[in-house]
């Protein structure tokens, strides 16, 4: 039986040092993930995420932090919809640690990312999932999302 944990959803205060390496940490923790993929951060690399996001004026940081410790993060960004001519957010990572996971820190920063996107009048959130990961697919289903009509793919281009 896992233990109750208690979580805390708060948006990231670039101006907190410990909310500053909580980002890097989180975020390589994500890549070295079956559902992640790709080379680790280096530190420099981890500032220059930190100085981006803090920079970026629509990025959403939302961290979850157990006892005051980063156990999960969500990384948004607000963009503008020009079929519903409101603005929408898309989320780009959700990452919960593993020791965590089925516990409702992902349920929790989703929650908080659409009490955002309802605060700043989006039209709605978007989100791109893994077609393997139907643990975190069952989650947005509870929480309403569902599959683009008609499907969508995600397409890319490494530059």
């Amino acid at each position: 039986m896992m233990t109750t944990v208690e979580f805390d959803i708060i948006e990231c205060d670039f101006c907190d040092h410990n909310h500053l390496l909580a980002i890097g940490y989180l975020l390589n923790a994500y890549i070295a993930d079956d559902m992640g993929g790709g080379t680790l951060l280096t530190k420099l690399q981890q500032l220059r995420v930190v100085n981006r996001l803090d920079n970026h004026p629509m990025a959403v940081v939302l961290l979850a932090l157990s006892d005051s410790q980063p156990i999960g993060m969500l990384i948004g960004f607000e963009n503008f919809s020009t079929f519903t001519v409101k603005p929408m957010i898309n989320i780009h990572d959700l990452i919960v640690l593993p020791a965590f996971r089925k516990r409702g820190a992902g349920r929790m920063l989703m929650e908080k990312a659409i009490t955002v996107a309802r605060q700043r009048g989006c039209s709605r959130v978007t989100l791109e999932v893994r077609r393997d990961n139907v643990s975190a697919q069952s989650l947005y289903n509870d929480l309403g999302f569902q599959e683009a009509d008609p499907p969508m793919l995600y397409w890319r281009k490494n530059l």
